[in-house]
């Protein structure tokens, strides 16, 4: 052991009559320890509801989309989508089509988007499908029976319940675009039968979008064998814009691209906001520390006042005297930082293993706090809190080494 390291652990051993500096000391190891612990669980949590978040946002939405920038649908679909199926990591392709209708039953109406989709690959591209609660999907499988009066549709949960529908309940769609008549133009409606119900657990999901057939919304809006937008599920979610450009490049002028990541900007960027505010003000413990390790210290300067002179009278030199106390204030911060990593890591684990914070799912979706704790997340914060503890120790080792040591044994 260096000679600064050797002495700074033994003055962390106080001896009696410097008890106050040890306790002083304990509390600043346990503040560390205490801000280090508190960082790592909020990370936690905050990174459990990202991926959380991020799994239902890729199970419910396209990782890249491609549609025209007229809007005016795609009608030549079915050759551009088989050659951009065969794009470098594109997994999955499909057809749809989103428009805005009006769903009514009964006194009960809402605007909703309902989606016309192909439902075989529609679920290789997301798992919406595979979030129905109640009814099925194999009405939409195949094209409607001849003694079927109604095409199928599924609801949100929110929105069968906002419209008091249920399993083969009937309901009215009313396209907004219409069709000409001799009295003009009439808005145009269709009946559905309520098939399924899903649950994604996204509020606007739930409460505002709607599925059927793609040949029954391509009847209702009056198109043809048209498809508004094309689908893609791709092997890296990293790499969606890289992926969005290559299929802009290969279906040609008139057609633009957009990513899951586009889709849900301002969404990650208020979780990231949310993750740097919580590392500011949980890190406020840190530097409350960090104030107890620097009176900690300016503490034993004076108490060790003595000792300081003996040790330059014996040749010590003011640069061991500084790293003497500077190693004091990193061991007190290496120590509270290894606990709090401890107790952190293990809160995060017990917390997401026993699922010991409970939520309502009614309202968040989920019925306990989803805990993450990451590697690299307890590497930034075990740097900072020893750089903050290393901070703290500037002042007191410059002291330290003013120290003159005649003045110091003049009266001894």
């Amino acid at each position: 052991m260096r000679f600064e390291l050797f002495i700074a652990a033994r003055y962390l051993r106080a001896k009696r009559r410097q008890a106050v500096i040890g306790v002083i000391t304990g509390i600043s190891i346990l503040g560390v320890a205490a801000g280090v612990a508190s960082l790592i669980i909020a990370l936690a949590i905050n990174n459990g509801f990202r991926q959380d978040l991020q799994a239902r946002l890729l199970g419910s939405t396209p990782h890249v989309s491609i549609m025209k920038i007229e809007n005016s649908g795609i009608e030549d679909w079915r050759p551009k989508l088989a050659e951009l199926e065969k794009a470098p990591h594109v997994v999955a392709a499909a057809p749809s089509i989103y428009e805005q209708v009006l769903v009514s039953r009964g006194a009960r109406a809402k605007g909703v988007i309902l989606k016309g989709i192909d439902p075989d690959r529609e679920r290789k591209v997301s798992r919406l499908l595979d979030n129905v609660v109640l009814g099925s999907t194999k009405q939409l499988e195949g094209s409607k029976p001849e003694n079927e009066p109604f095409a199928p549709i599924i609801l949100g949960k929110d929105l069968a319940q906002d419209l008091g529908a249920t399993i083969d309940s009937v309901i009215l769609v009313t396209s907004p675009q219409g069709e000409l008549t001799p009295f003009g133009l009439v808005p145009k409606y269709v009946r559905f039968r309520v098939v399924g119900i899903f649950q994604s657990g996204f509020y606007d999901y739930d409460t505002s979008w709607a599925f059927t057939r793609l040949s029954d919304a391509q009847k209702l809006f009056g198109l043809g064998d048209v498809a508004s937008v094309l689908e893609f599920k791709i092997d890296d979610l990293d790499r969606a814009y890289e992926v969005g450009e290559d299929l802009q490049r290969r279906i040609g002028h008139g057609f633009q691209a957009t990513t899951w990541m586009d889709q849900n900007k301002a969404l990650f960027r208020a979780l990231r906001l949310e993750r740097v505010v919580t590392f500011i003000t949980i890190g406020l413990i840190v530097l409350v520390a960090a104030l107890n390790i620097l009176i900690s210290l300016i503490m034993m300067v004076m108490e060790k006042t003595k000792d300081i002179a003996v040790l330059m009278s014996m040749g010590a030199r003011r640069a061991q005297i500084r790293r003497i106390f500077i190693a004091q204030g990193v061991l007190i911060g290496v120590i509270g930082t290894l606990l709090g990593l401890v107790l952190g890591y293990f809160g995060a684990w017990a917390g997401g293993h026993y699922k010991l914070v409970s939520l309502s799912a009614e309202v968040y979706s989920i019925d306990y706090v989803p805990f993450a704790a990451r590697p690299i997340d307890g590497l930034v914060v075990a740097v900072v809190a020893v750089f903050i503890s290393f901070i703290a120790t500037i002042y007191p080792s410059y002291a330290a080494s003013r120290i003159l040591p005649a003045e110091a044994l003049r009266y001894e």
